[in-house]
């Protein structure tokens, strides 16, 4: 005899790998970056030490989001999240170029690099930690 399941069925964009990786990625920035005016504001922590902070914050984004995206595939974590961080960084870029009109430089290749390494990380260590 079948059972049948409990689950409810939902919208097809809310089960992508991607956009759920993507959506862990902008959380953890967006709630790390409040973090981060907080403790400048409220502490004596130098503004010199923000890059270190800015660094910190992406990658612990980037793997957490990579995570999820490779779990959420269960399978070619490795792909799903460096697709995560390649998108992210398209992101950054558009909105580096149209909010304070930048220009190409060597930094976004190399940030495009380790931000895919790591989600890229990330995924296959959720690939391993999914249910099976």
């Amino acid at each position: 005899m079948k059972q049948a399941t409990t689950e409810s069925p939902s919208h097809p964009l809310l089960r992508s790998p991607l956009l759920s990786g993507m959506a862990v990625v902008l959380g953890t920035v967006l709630s790390g970056s409040i973090a981060t005016a907080m403790l400048l504001r409220f502490t004596s922590l130098a503004e010199a030490s923000l890059p270190y902070f800015t660094y910190g914050i992406n990658g612990a984004a980037l793997i957490a989001g990579g995570w999820i995206a490779g779990r959420r595939a269960g399978r070619k974590g490795w792909l799903y999240g460096g697709l995560t961080g390649i998108l992210y960084v398209l992101l950054i870029l558009v909105i580096g170029f149209l909010a304070f009109n930048t220009t190409m430089r060597v930094q976004p290749f190399l940030f495009t690099i380790c931000a895919t390494g790591l989600s890229a990380i990330g995924g296959i260590f959720g690939v391993n930690t999914g249910e099976r």
